[in-house]
């Protein structure tokens, strides 16, 4: 998967960009000075006869403090990115996910916080993050057209027959737009935690507090588990509640809720991975929103081994 290599002079100096850094690190500071980082890690066993072990976190953090460099000057930021270098062509490759519209670019929300992240620093492996966008669309566009020779071809065959053309129509409104559940991939050696991103599509569906295990957005998820599983992707990071930010109508029974559908959907796609991958360990990161509360924090971190197999310890004593 991580074969794009671009060549680039020994002697050339990282390029970064001052000012974005200092702003990127101000503003990181007035958050945690606002809001305190909040961890929890689990350890579990997966499996019906064979268990693998797997490593769980939930965390109350931005999903982009895992792009960006924390330094308080240059030379952190060579050092940083040299360990994610080191890691880049190994079996241990580390990714998130985004959640994104269903328009393929860079110019609002958190497309566009991403993108900055992207250019705070150059890239040496891949191509920029306008560049990859640019394949992803052509790549859209052409499955838009095979999807809309075919449905075109059928809407013919059903006018003989007196259907309808109203699936004809959709696909001219969508046609060079992603549909929710499905994703694109951008690969990047110049952030800080993170090979990987999984921009996922999603729509205001996932404000509401009826989605199943069916919707398209847990759909997506299985889907990009099962890509990590293929491609030596170990650790991914997830947003828990299927949204990056809270608003109003996301009260902590909505919060429960979403919580529990997304662990038990995590759980069993995990417990599929066995026979995806022969069972090999992963780290799972549960990421909430910033603005959450403690109180709901932790009630989130107790549902957790409630619904996984958290491993205990066992002490033994000997009797005299």
């Amino acid at each position: 998967m991580m074969c794009a290599v671009t060549e680039a002079c020994t002697s050339e100096e990282i390029k970064v960009q001052p000012s974005q850094l200092r702003e990127s690190a101000e503003a990181n500071g007035r958050i945690y000075e606002e809001q305190r980082k909040l961890e929890e890690s689990f350890t579990i066993h997966l499996g019906a006869q064979l268990k693998t072990m797997h490593n769980l976190r939930l965390l109350r953090a931005d999903m982009l403090d895992f792009c960006k460099h924390k330094r308080s000057h240059r030379s952190g930021v060579k050092l940083h990115r040299l360990q994610t270098a080191l890691s880049l062509y190994s079996t241990s490759l580390c990714g998130l996910v985004l959640l994104v519209d269903n328009r393929i670019n860079s110019y609002s929300g958190i497309k566009r916080d991403f993108a900055t992240v992207c250019q705070e620093c150059t890239d040496f492996h891949f191509p920029r993050i306008e560049e990859q966008l640019e394949v992803v669309q052509q790549v859209v566009l052409y499955a838009r057209t095979q999807r809309r020779s075919k449905l075109k071809e059928s809407h013919d065959s059903g006018n003989r027959n007196g259907g309808s053309d109203d699936k004809t129509k959709n696909a001219d409104r969508n046609y060079l737009n992603i549909l929710p559940g499905e994703f694109y991939i951008t690969r990047h050696s110049n952030l800080s935690e993170i090979h990987v991103a999984f921009h996922l599509c999603v729509d205001d569906n996932v404000k509401s507090g009826n989605i199943t295990a069916r919707d398209p957005a847990i759909m997506g998820l299985r889907n990009i588990l099962k890509v990590c599983c293929t491609h030596d992707i170990t650790t991914i990071s997830i947003p828990l509640l299927l949204v990056h930010d809270m608003s109003e109508e996301m009260t902590i029974p909505w919060c429960l809720r979403r919580a529990e559908l997304v662990f038990k959907c995590v759980k069993g796609f995990m417990m599929e991975m066995a026979s995806w991958d022969g069972g090999i360990s992963r780290t799972v990161q549960f990421l909430v929103p910033q603005s959450i509360s403690e109180e709901m924090f932790y009630q989130l971190s107790n549902m957790l081994p409630q619904i996984f197999r958290v491993s205990s310890t066992l002490t033994l004593t000997s009797k005299h």
